[in-house]
């Protein structure tokens, strides 16, 4: 299916860069080590430089459209819990979550882990109440100290090949037993579920799913849900 550049810009503003990573892997060009330095140079340099905290934490908007944007990463607690942010960057989704959480009935206690440590110093020195409980990992090999009832993730935080794999280590390693992993939020086209399907394809059925408009009406916030044994 042809790329609609408007709708890539849409869902991810570095997704050219991030494409040209993943041909560069497919291709041969340089191995997953070279990958990851690409990918964190790309958020170091975006997420650093930023002026405000949700660009900071990668999202172009507001606050209004921070929450609009991350919220709904909250439709998968039933439970009050433990919530961890993999990519956690300045520690404003940890933030977020813990009053939102308040304020829908089931608190959570937010924990945080990012592959960069420069973001999780940040992440530290804004959040110092949580500063014990954020590390720079990369989690595609991390084992956490703990367990947690929630972990949220993206999947684009390793390289495709590694996807699955990930998914398995996140359920059996991080998430502890009876809790939940949280896909998302995500920018995605309204119509399609590409990226739960292939999750369910790797035999991670997926317990539920949500979504919200998008300011572009060809695309959508969303997130789903895989719960662990």
């Amino acid at each position: 299916m042809p790329v609609d550049p408007e709708v890539e810009a849409a869902k991810e503003h570095g997704w050219r860069e991030a494409a040209d990573l993943d041909a560069a892997l497919a291709e041969g060009r340089i191995d997953e080590a070279a990958w990851h330095r690409g990918s964190l140079h790309l958020i170091e340099e975006a997420y650093l430089s930023a002026a405000t905290p949700q660009a900071q934490s990668g999202h172009s908007g507001d606050a209004e459209r921070w929450e609009t944007a991350r919220r709904p990463v909250l439709d998968a607690v039933d439970r009050p819990g433990t919530f961890l942010d993999v990519g956690c960057a300045n520690g404003l989704l940890m933030e977020s979550v813990a009053a939102w959480s308040r304020e829908d009935g089931h608190p959570l206690e937010p924990y945080g882990v990012d592959i960069s440590a420069a973001l999780a110093d940040l992440a530290r020195r804004r959040c110092p109440q949580w500063a014990d409980r954020i590390w720079a990992a990369n989690a595609l090999h991390w084992t956490p100290p703990r367990r947690f009832t929630y972990v949220r993730t993206g999947l684009d935080y390793v390289p495709p090949p590694r996807r699955a794999a990930y998914v398995r280590h996140l359920l059996d390693t991080v998430v502890e037993p009876g809790g939940r992993l949280v896909v998302g939020v995500f920018n995605e086209e309204r119509d399609r579920g590409s990226l739960a399907a292939l999750v369910a394809s790797w035999g991670f059925p997926v317990a539920g799913r949500t979504s919200r408009p998008h300011r572009h009406p060809a695309v959508a916030y969303k997130a789903f849900w895989v719960d662990a044994r």
